[in-house]
Formats: structure tokens, sequence, C-alpha cells
């Protein structure tokens, strides 16, 4: 075996982890219609347990923070209880889970809001195209309100908040989504942001929210149990920036000054694939433009295959890959890859809600 290959031991901050196979987080929408993660989400995490990392599905730091049917939530002492159940599952069979939290800003509707108000942005700007309604509908996104800079001070204490529930309920760490369109990413685009106050125009000004963030919840739970996910050149969500390539070299230095637990970059190939297996053959390798500018473990996600994954580990473009079409479709993903088996095909019809179909009921190896 290669000294760094898929399956050798590697450290992310506080987390030790007996390979670097990864469980991307991942959509599915069957938290209960409260937000509450129940038996069917613990056994489907558990039976993924043999990962090196699960990242959960993105799950809402406050109800403003929802935006999707059946989107698992951490702000009440129900969703805490739900996720610690899952956590608990998962650590029974040894496995390590981290909680991904998320504010979803403007991709969201009025429908998830109390009394009719409406999406939350950093300017009044509506992403094109239609979203999920919470009967699983679809209609045009809403242009959304721009926040105050009060209001972002709340978003930051919900952030926090929300990393203490989950250290709360037994995580081994928090992962910040500030990627694929939700609101920390639509404040770090200028294709979504258009404020001229601290929060707008210069990339700094632009990355503030994020490294408030990032101070508040690592001040909670400790730098060491503490990652944070981007996805440059992502179009998902209708993101867009003038000048992509220095935003993102720019916000990737700044995170050195917070010693991270990792650094979580989605391939731009992927954007899009929630959707369509279709990838962007023209993208750029962010894990080699980007990722040897940060100062600690990079994973990288989006549409590897075993054979990939195991050449970004041996080039050092990345030092974990994330799968996970691959791990929806093979709870032993990890077994499968080390023997070379052949991978059960995931059926697309059944991602997003709905029952143990296409959920928990894939195949193992015998």
């Amino acid at each position: 075996m290669s000294a760094n290959d898929l399956f050798t031991p590697i450290r992310l901050g506080d987390l030790d982890l007996p390979h670097r196979i990864v469980m991307a987080p991942l959509t599915r929408m069957r938290a209960d219609q409260d937000g509450v993660p129940g038996s069917l989400n613990a056994e489907y995490y558990s039976q993924r347990a043999s990962a090196a990392l699960i990242i959960t599905e993105a799950t809402a730091i406050s109800v403003q923070g929802r935006g999707i049917p059946h989107m698992p939530e951490i702000h009440t002492p129900n969703q805490i209880k739900g996720w610690r159940s899952v956590v608990g599952a998962v650590h029974s069979k040894g496995g390590r889970i981290v909680l991904q939290i998320v504010h979803n800003g403007r991709a969201s509707h009025r429908s998830y809001m109390p009394e009719g108000m409406g999406p939350v942005g950093p300017s009044a700007i509506a992403i094109s195209g239609k979203g999920y309604m919470p009967d699983f509908t679809f209609a045009d996104y809403e242009a959304p309100r721009e926040l105050t800079t009060g209001e972002i001070g709340d978003i930051v204490r919900d952030f926090r908040r929300a990393a203490l529930n989950g250290m709360d309920a037994g995580f081994d760490g928090i992962e910040l989504h500030a990627a694929n369109g939700y609101l920390l990413n639509q404040f770090l685009e200028d294709g979504s942001n258009r404020r001229t106050d601290a929060y707008g125009g210069s990339f700094e000004n632009r990355a503030r929210l994020l490294m408030e963030v990032i101070e508040a919840v690592k001040g909670a739970v400790g730098a060491g149990r503490l990652g944070v996910r981007l996805s440059p050149f992502g179009s998902a969500g209708g993101m867009s920036d003038s000048n992509p390539t220095e935003l993102y070299k720019s916000v990737i230095t700044d995170l050195n000054q917070h010693s991270l637990a990792y650094l979580h970059l989605i391939e731009a190939r992927a954007s899009g694939m929630a959707r369509t297996d279709v990838m962007r053959g023209d993208a750029l390798n962010n894990a080699k433009l980007f990722g040897h500018l940060f100062q600690g473990p990079v994973i990288s996600a989006g549409g590897y295959t075993p054979e990939s994954a195991n050449h970004a580990i041996l080039s050092g473009d990345a030092d974990a890959i994330a799968f996970g079409r691959f791990f929806i479709a093979n709870p032993d993903l990890v077994r499968r890859i080390r023997s070379h088996a052949p991978l059960n095909q995931y059926d697309r019809s059944t991602f997003y809600g709905g029952s143990g179909r296409g959920y928990t009921d894939y195949p193992t190896l015998a």
C-alpha cells in the first residue's frame, strides 16, 4: 500500500480517521415535518458508519434558515433529541459523524416561514428558476428581503447556538455550509451580494459574515472540530461571481488564521448534480487550484470514482475524498472499494423524500 492512498489513516483536527473515504452531505428530505430526525434516519446513517467520517445532510439553524421539505433542523429540544439517536446509532458501530449546519437564505420561500414572512439574503436578488415547496411541488423563487446588520448578528448567534446544540447531541464536530448557493455562499459572491456596507464590496467584506460565524462557532466547539465547505465556480442556487478565482484565493488564505480541522471543497464539475448526472467537463480542478493554499487537510468532493479518488490522494491534490451518490447506493462502500467489488447503481427517483425505499434498502455484500 502506498504511503498516502485512500486507506491510509489521517487526522483532521481533533478527529483520527482510519482511512480517507468520507460520506458527503446528502440532501434526502426524510426528517419529519418539524425537522426532527427519526429512527429511519438513524438506520440510514448507521448503515454507513464504516465511512472514515460521515457529514450529515444540511441542517437548518433556525426556522428562518429552512428551505426544503422535511429538512432536518437543530434548534429545538426535539430536534436535538432526534439527532442524538442518530449519532448514538453511528457511534455504536464505531463511526464518526459531524453535523453540517446551514441557513438557506434566499434559497427558500415564504411558505416555510411563520406568518408568511419571506426569505432573506444579502441583497434583494432572486434566484432565477423554481424551488421546492413544503408539499414537494415547485414554485418560482422570491426576491429575498435584504438583511440588516442587526439581523446579521442574530444569524451569527443562531449558527453558534446550532453548533452547541449539535455538540449536545453528541456529534464529533461541525461543518459550516458555505457552498451551493446558501446564505454564507450568497454573501461571498457578487452575483447575489450587492451590498455597500461592511458586508459587501471587497473580498474581505463579502467574507465577513463567514469569518464572524467561524469565530463564533470556533469559540463554542473548538477549531479542531470545525470544518468549512466551499464551492468555487459552483452554479447551484444561481450563484456567480465576477472574479471567482481571486475571491476564493482570498477566502481560503484567510481561513488559515482559524486553524480549522479541514476545508471541504466541491469540484465545480459536479455543480448541479443534485438533479442530473451530467458533469461539467470543462470545469477547473478546485482541489488542485485552491487546496495548496489551505494549511490543513482538504476534503475534495464531486464526481469521483474510486480510481480517480485514489489518484487525487496519491497526487497530493486532496487528503480525503467525499463520495455522495455512491454512498447512497452502497452502505458498505468502503468495503466494496477495498475489495474492488462492483457497486450498486443508485435510483435517482428515490433521492428526495419518501420512505425506506432507496434509502435504507440497498443491499450490502454477503
